[in-house]
C-alpha cells in the first residue's frame, strides 16, 4: 500500500501518526538485532518505517532486504531510500524493478551525499542531475505505482541562505511526481513552523513530515548538528552544558525536548512525525508514551500475528501457533506455497514445508550468551533460566528474543511452577471466554468484537516425566496433545490430523476468523527448529564442555510436547492442575534413585 494512502486517511480522521527511519548495520549480528528491533517497535505503531541507502553491492542490497522483510513478516510498510549521485538509468531501473518485484511501493527520492573525496556537487557527473530528475524518472517510467517521498530542508540543504531556493527546489518535486516531504533534523520549532507557511504559501501541498531525532549522548549531537549544519537553540545548549558527561541525563532531556517539540508543532496544526531512530528504540518509545501516542489494538494487532503485506499472501489469515516467536522462519519455510490459508486452515496433508537448509541461530554472540546463560552444567541451571525468564528478570532465551508475552502475565507464577519442575516452556496461552477485541492484554481485531482462546502450552519435557505425563493425559477427555522426540518419535491422543483452532474471533458483519491452528503436519516440521535451538545454544561453548555436553543431550533424549485444553469456559489455570506432583525429583534429565 501507498504510504501517501494511509497518510490522506490519518489526515481524514484528524489522528496523529509517526514513522521511524533506521540504517542497514554492518555487521549480520547487527541486522540480526535490527530485525528484533523492527519486530518491537511495530507494537508502537508507526504509519511506516523508511530504511536509508548507499549505492555498491551489499549495502543496497540489504537496504531492499530490509524493507521486503519488514512488509513480508512484520506486516509494516517501508519506505526505501534511493540516491542518485554519480548513478545512470540502468543502475536505478534496476534497483526500482527489484523493489517492485518484492512488493516495495514507496521510494524517498533523493540526490546523495557526495562522492567521497569531493567539495562540492558537480551537476555534469551522472545521468541523474538532482532529486527532481529521479522524481521525473519514477514517475514517467512506472506512473502512479509507486508512492514517491522527497526531502525537505527547514534551515536551507547548504546553509539558511539557500531556503528560499530549497522552497523552490520542493516545489518543483511536487511538480515531477512527489507525494510526501520527510525534512532533516531540527531543533528550532519556530523556525520550521514559518518554513511550513512558506512552503503552503508557494503552492506546496504534500504532506510534510518534520523529522526529529531524540538527543542521545553530547558528543553525537553536537557531530550531527554540526554535519548537517543545523541550528540548536541556545536553551538546549545551556541545558546540556551540565549534565553532558550524564549519558542517561543526557537522553532523559533529549526526551523532553523531542516531546516538547511534537507539543509544539502539534499545536501548530502538524499531524505526522518522522523519527531518526539511529537504530535505538528507547528514547522514540518514551517519547510516544509521554505524548499520549498510543495505536489502537486493531492498528496493531489485526490478527494475534502480524499480517504480511506481500501481496502473495494477501488474504492470509491462519497459521500455526508454533512459530508465533519465529515469524521469519515461517515465512521462509512456506514462501513457495501457491495459496495460504484464508477463513479455515484447509486439508491437514496440503502444507508442504520448506527445509530448515541453514540451521536456526542464537541471536546473541558467545560473549553475550555467556554474560546472560552463564554456563549451564546441570538440568537445575536450565529449570534456573526457564524460570528467570518467566518471571521476568531473564529477558531472552535461545527460543525466543523477547521477553514473556504480556497475554501471559495471568499464568506467570504457573508458568515459574512447571518450569522449576523440569517442563520447560517456550510457547504459552491462557484461555479467554469472549474478551472485548479491544482489551489491552488478549484483545485483536476490529472493534465491537470477542475474541476466545483454548489454553495452550508447548514445552520440552525429559522422557521420564514424559512417561508420567501421558498416564494423566490418558485420564482428561478435553486435553489433546502431540509429544515429540529429536527422531521423530511421535506421541498424540488426536486420532484425525484435522487442525484444532486455539484461538478464534467473532465480529459484526464478518464469519468467525481463527487465525491460529494447532496441527500435526505443522508440528512435526517446526519441531526440527526447535530442537535444533539446543544445538546453536550447545555451540556457545567449548565442544565436549560440560555446557555443551548438557545442551545436546537435551537436544537428543527429550520430548517436545504441545497440550490443548479445549474447553475454553475453564479457568487460564486449570491445564496447570495437571502437572501437579510432577518433576521434582528431575536431575540431569533423569529420574533420581529412589
Amino acid at each position: 500500500m501507498k504510504i501517501i494512502d494511509k497518510i490522506n486517511k490519518a489526515v481524514e480522521d484528524d489522528r496523529c501518526y509517526w514513522s521511524f527511519e533506521y540504517f542497514p548495520p554492518k555487521t549480520q549480528q547487527g541486522v540480526m538485532n535490527l530485525y528484533d528491533r523492527i519486530e518491537r517497535m511495530c507494537n508502537l505503531g508507526p504509519l511506516f518505517i523508511d530504511v536509508t541507502w548507499r549505492w555498491g553491492g551489499k549495502s543496497s542490497d540489504l537496504t531492499l532486504e530490509l524493507c521486503s522483510n519488514s512488509q513480508t513478516v512484520y506486516g509494516v510498510e517501508a519506505n526505501m531510500h534511493m540516491t542518485c549521485t554519480n548513478t545512470n538509468f540502468n543502475l536505478i531501473k534496476s534497483a526500482l524493478e527489484k523493489a517492485k518485484d518484492q512488493g516495495v511501493q514507496n521510494i524517498l527520492a533523493l540526490r546523495g551525499d557526495l562522492p567521497s573525496g569531493t567539495v562540492e556537487f558537480d551537476p555534469s557527473v551522472g545521468e541523474f542531475k538532482y532529486a527532481t530528475d529521479l522524481v521525473k524518472y519514477i514517475r514517467s517510467t512506472y506512473g502512479d505505482h509507486f508512492c514517491i517521498s522527497v526531502a525537505g530542508y527547514p534551515e536551507g540543504c547548504q546553509s539558511p541562505e539557500d531556503v528560499a531556493q530549497d522552497i523552490e527546489y520542493l516545489k518543483a518535486k511536487q511538480d515531477a511526481g512527489a507525494d510526501i516531504v520527510i525534512t532533516q533534523l531540527f531543533y528550532d520549532v519556530d523556525n520550521f513552523l514559518a518554513w511550513v507557511a512558506k512552503c503552503r504559501e508557494a503552492g506546496i501541498t504534500m504532506p510534510i513530515l518534520p523529522g526529529i531525532m531524540p538527543i542521545q549522548n553530547y558528543g553525537g549531537f553536537k557531530r550531527m548538528t554540526d554535519l548537517c549544519r543545523i541550528k540548536v537553540p541556545q536553551e538546549i545548549w545551556d541545558r546540556l552544558e551540565p549534565i553532558k558527561d550524564d549519558d542517561q541525563a543526557i537522553k532523559d532531556y533529549g526526551i523532553e525536548v523531542a516531546v516538547d517539540m511534537i507539543r509544539k508543532m502539534r499545536a501548530g496544526g502538524l499531524l505526522g512525525f518522522h523519527f531518526y531512530t539511529i537504530n535505538l528504540e528507547r528514547s522514540t518509545s518514551r517519547v510516544l508514551e509521554k505524548l499520549g501516542f498510543v495505536p489502537t489494538v486493531n492498528e496493531v494487532r489485526p490478527l494475534p500475528w502480524s499480517p504480511s503485506l506481500s501481496e502473495k499472501r494477501a488474504g492470509e489469515n491462519v497459521r500455526p501457533i508454533f512459530w508465533r516467536n519465529h515469524a521469519r522462519s515461517y515465512i521462509k519455510r512456506t514462501e513457495l506455497w501457491d495459496e495460504f490459508p484464508n477463513g479455515r486452515w484447509g486439508d491437514a496433508r496440503s502444507p508442504a514445508y520448506g527445509d530448515l537448509l541453514h540451521g536456526v541461530q542464537v541471536r546473541l554472540t558467545a560473549d553475550q550468551a555467556l554474560r546472560k546463560w552463564g554456563k549451564p552444567e546441570t538440568v537445575g541451571d536450565i529449570k534456573g533460566l526457564f524460570v528467570r525468564y518467566c518471571q521476568g528478570t531473564l529477558d531472552a532465551l535461545p527460543w525466543s528474543d523477547i521477553p514473556l508475552q504480556p497475554e501471559s502475565t495471568p499464568i506467570q507464577a504457573r508458568l515459574s511452577q512447571i518450569n522449576s519442575r523440569g517442563f520447560l516452556t517456550i510457547n504459552s496461552q491462557p484461555s479467554c471466554n469472549g474478551a472485548s477485541s479491544t482489551d489491552k492484554v488478549h484483545g485483536w481485531g476490529p472493534p465491537n468484537g470477542f475474541v476466545y482462546k483454548k489454553a495452550y502450552l508447548e514445552f520440552f519435557v525429559a522422557p521420564a516425566d514424559m512417561h508420567a505425563l501421558l498416564g494423566r493425559l490418558g485420564s482428561e477427555p478435553t486435553l489433546t496433545y502431540y509429544a515429540v522426540n529429536k527422531h521423530g518419535k511421535l506421541l498424540t491422543n488426536c486420532p484425525e490430523d484435522s487442525p484444532n483452532a486455539v484461538t478464534w474471533g467473532v465480529f459484526p458483519g464478518k464469519e468467525i476468523l481463527q487465525p491460529t491452528i494447532v496441527e500435526r503436519v505443522s508440528f512435526l516440521a517446526w519441531k526440527d527448529e526447535a530442537f535444533d535451538f539446543w544445538n546453536a545454544w550447545s555451540k556457545m561453548y567449548e565442544p565436549g564442555s560440560a555446557s555443551s555436553s548438557l545442551l545436546t543431550s537435551i537436544s537428543d533424549d527429550w520430548f517436545l510436547v504441545n497440550i490443548v485444553e479445549n474447553n475454553f469456559q475453564k479457568s487460564e489455570e486449570s491445564i496447570f492442575e495437571l502437572f501437579e506432583g510432577l518433576g521434582e525429583q528431575l536431575s540431569n534429565g533423569t529420574a533420581a534413585a529412589e
